[in-house]
């Protein structure tokens, strides 16, 4: 006689659960949807509009957003010169999930217009005490090298796209910014090989997270191809065994390939023409399933990655214009 009622009880419940799982499902599509306008928008230079785009994708999933999406919601706000937005975010990030990347955070231009605010350094102080917390085991001696290899691989790659945007990209100012990018990586590049060449690929439980990112940054900003040829094996190894990233080893693979004459694999090289300076993928192997691959190692989508360029993927035409883009990279023009 129960087995009615036990029958549109599990109903019911079935209904729920697949109501619930839908309405979640529509809110991750919902707040991908407004960040990836957010992005569309930094990447334009609209920078209100990029910050308006973050917030109402948090709004959207209750106020709560990734990390990396609050930073950069920060990075769209501090550059609109709206503070109190952006020091809110990076609030969040430092109070609530205990932010720790310090080297990046004290050198990211997109924060320029906080640097005089009276918020700026106590905030900078929490994220020092967050980091030190956090590696109260490491290497000490090694994560401070590395940490300064880190910074310095980065504070003069993020002054790139100012630089050009102010002074042009054939400009003298751009000419001694890259004279003096080449100097710092040939001098960083001596300290790492000496780091892997007596230790082998150290892990961030050993260096810390952006000790361990220098490591892999150093080695793909080197010009020399012998040199990454050297260290390819040894980071492929370092993922496997958990000490290296996956995603960065995909990038270091691409540029590899591309050093010699190969096809990249996960679409993660861009090259620009520098007549029309307009940016493109470079030549890219299986485009059809490239974002397969680019799963398989943490990448997102290349349709999203390339938005950083103002590149809009479309797989169909890149496959006919491939044939030019390697003729043109094989010329050695762009």
């Amino acid at each position: 006689m129960n087995m009615p009622t036990m029958k549109k009880s599990f109903l019911l419940s079935l209904f729920l659960m697949t109501y619930i799982v839908s309405f979640s499902q529509n809110i991750v599509e919902i707040y991908s949807g407004f960040i990836h306008k957010a992005d569309s928008f930094y990447a334009a230079g609209k920078y209100k509009e990029a910050g308006d785009a973050y917030s109402s994708a948090f709004k959207a999933n209750g106020w709560k957003g990734m990390a990396n999406d609050r930073y950069n919601a920060a990075c769209a706000w501090a550059r609109a010169n709206v503070p109190d937005s952006a020091f809110f975010n990076l609030n969040r990030i430092v109070t609530k999930m205990n932010y720790v990347d310090y080297a990046h955070l004290s050198i990211d231009p997109d924060f320029k217009s906080l640097y005089d605010d009276k918020r700026w350094n106590p905030l900078l102080g929490l994220v020092k005490a967050n980091k030190e917390k956090a590696e109260e085991n490491l290497n000490k001696p090694l994560a401070h090298q590395l940490d300064s290899i880190y910074e310095e691989d980065q504070k003069y790659r993020m002054q790139i796209d100012e630089t050009e945007k102010k002074f042009g990209l054939k400009s003298v100012e751009m000419k001694a910014l890259w004279k003096t990018i080449r100097e710092k990586d040939s001098v960083d590049l001596i300290k790492v090989e000496n780091i892997l060449d007596r230790y082998g690929w150290l892990g961030q439980e050993t260096v810390g997270k952006s000790g361990n990112a220098a490591l892999f940054l150093v080695i793909q900003h080197c010009s020399d191809m012998a040199v990454r040829d050297k260290y390819l094996p040894m980071m492929r190894d370092a993922v496997k065994n958990g000490k290296a990233s996956g995603s960065e080893l995909a990038l270091l693979e691409d540029r590899t390939a591309l050093g010699h004459g190969r096809r990249q694999i996960y679409g993660s090289q861009i090259s620009r023409n520098t007549e029309t300076l307009v940016y493109y993928v470079s030549p890219l192997e299986d485009p059809d399933h490239v974002d397969q691959r680019r799963a398989e190692v943490g990448l997102p989508p290349l349709a999203e990655y390339v938005n950083n360029w103002n590149i809009k993927w479309d797989v169909e035409t890149y496959k006919k214009e491939l044939p030019l883009i390697e003729a043109r990279e094989k010329s050695g023009k762009q």
